[in-house]
């Protein structure tokens, strides 16, 4: 059941108008899929920060549908080739939506009769059909639709409100990009709390005063951040002597490793109350599988002692996971995706059957290297290929170097990840052709094309790219033998 909001706000949408409006946009859904006798159920969605987001998730479900977000914020190049990879032909916005130089039909349900239920044949939705789909960076040069059930969905949302405590007092902050799944963290897990979910442009501003006074504004509870804006937000705490709103209670963060020296600075803040919480997981295992408490109330003393490396965490409850004699990280249970949309050989590479001690069972291979340490706790160790996390997103270099390789002032491309500044970002090593261009030039060029989180930070020229004995290319000899030129080139 629904819940009414404590009472409402000027701005505020109780359960009430929210069931009202879900019913109206699912049956508008319905409306456009049996006109035009469509038999996809993927429903494509243009999507920005406001509440209409969560009317149109939860409406898409109850049409019977699946639900696939586009954030709005992606080039319109991106946009297309996601549609693309989907098989979709249009897609419908949360609002009104500007006209866009685009080969997309992007429309709007607004002007639609609403017809009742009842006068549509009736949809009928089994446990394992699709809740949603989502696009991850791909190994290949092309992003992968990552397809998750409804029980997949439905199990994750009951043990993430477990996780996070949620009652209908708490009031979650709706913050991650649009078009990943940690927004569907946020949201899921709090609407089906009874919760309140706070939609605010000030979480955007790129200013942590203002962002702060938000919090205080909003009286938010929990707060849910990629750990590289948490380690910025804990470097402006401490610097500038602020604190947390005394109403925050929880902060969950994950997506790249945690700086020893930010929790350490965190512990030392003004925030003994707050739990901090770190998350792992993966789209195809369906949001967070591993967790661990690193500083607030009844913190584990084995785990508040720790200053040189953060744990991922333990398996939650609906969780079975096995580490690899090589390292890697396999996880297995209710909550794992169907596996990648039309692309069957990638999803028997991706989720084998296997026997690890308690019979045949459907595992992911994460490609995370792990150690299980003391009380079942595991610690990253890298990873089995070159992906990296930037900002809580995954990337495969392949997919940048494809992009770059299309530019006709590129000979060649390697991307890699690398620590600045305390946080994961890319740099691309670039041989140019001869044509005349600047590393600003195919930052604009890849902006136009990819999500931000998969420009690099930096671009550099190199003579040639390295390769190994079998004829691949060898990124990490391409990035010392760039090291070694800037180093000789100082020298003289």
């Amino acid at each position: 059941h629904l819940h009414s909001f404590p009472p409402p706000r000027s701005s505020d949408l109780t359960y009430r108008e929210l069931a009202e409006r879900v019913r109206l946009t699912a049956s508008r859904y319905r409306v456009r899929r049996f006109a035009t006798d469509e038999t996809s159920s993927l429903i494509g969605t243009v999507v920005w920060h406001t509440p209409a987001v969560a009317e149109h998730l939860l409406a898409i479900l109850q049409a019977g549908a699946a639900y696939c977000p586009f954030d709005d914020a992606l080039p319109v190049a991106r946009k297309q080739a996601l549609a693309e990879v989907l098989g979709l032909g249009r897609l419908f916005a949360v609002g009104p939506y500007p006209h866009e130089p685009t080969n997309l039909r992007i429309e709007t349900l607004e002007d639609d009769p609403v017809t009742a239920d009842a006068e549509l044949p009736q949809v009928l939705s089994h446990w394992s059909d699709p809740a949603y789909v989502l696009c991850t960076s791909g190994s290949t040069g092309a992003p992968k639709p990552v397809v998750v059930s409804r029980h997949a969905l439905t199990v994750t949302a009951r043990a993430l409100r477990e996780l996070f405590a949620l009652t209908p007092d708490d009031r979650v902050l709706q913050f991650a990009s649009l078009g990943w799944d940690t927004c569907l963290e946020e949201m899921v897990p709090a609407l089906t709390a009874g919760a309140t979910l706070v939609f605010d442009a000030e979480a955007h501003s790129g200013s942590f005063p203002r962002f702060v006074r938000m919090l205080a504004q909003q009286e938010v509870t929990v707060l849910d951040l990629p750990t590289a804006f948490w380690h910025e937000l804990v470097l402006f705490l401490h610097e500038s002597r602020a604190a947390l709103p005394d109403s925050v209670r929880l902060v969950v963060i994950g997506g790249e490793r945690v700086d020893p020296t930010r929790l350490r600075q965190w512990r030392d803040l003004a925030v003994g109350h707050v739990t901090l919480l770190n998350t792992y997981g993966c789209t195809e295992t369906t949001m967070i599988t591993h967790a661990v408490q690193l500083a607030g109330p009844d913190t584990e003393p084995e785990v508040a002692a720790q200053d040189a490396e953060a744990p991922l965490g333990r398996p939650l409850p609906h969780v079975r996971d096995h580490v690899t004699d090589e390292g890697e990280l396999l996880v297995s249970g209710p909550s794992l995706a169907t596996g990648y949309r039309g692309l069957p050989d990638a999803t028997a590479t991706g989720f084998p059957i296997a026997d690890h001690g308690s019979g045949p069972a459907r595992w992911f291979r994460t490609g995370d290297l792990v150690t299980r340490g003391e009380r079942g706790l595991l610690y990253s160790r890298g990873r089995t290929d070159e992906q990296v996390k930037v900002l809580g997103v995954r990337v495969h270099p392949s997919e940048v170097e494809a992009q770059l390789n299309t530019h006709p002032a590129v000979a060649g491309a390697v991307v890699v990840g690398e620590r600045l500044l305390g946080r994961t970002s890319l740099t691309a090593y670039v041989v140019p052709t001869g044509t005349t261009t600047t590393p600003a030039q195919l930052k604009h060029y890849l902006r136009q094309r990819l999500p931000s989180q998969f420009v690099p930070s930096r671009v550099k020229f190199v003579a040639a790219l390295a390769y190994t004995a079998s004829g691949k290319i060898d990124r990490a000899a391409t990035q010392r033998t760039s090291v070694e030129c800037e180093s000789k080139g100082r020298e003289q």
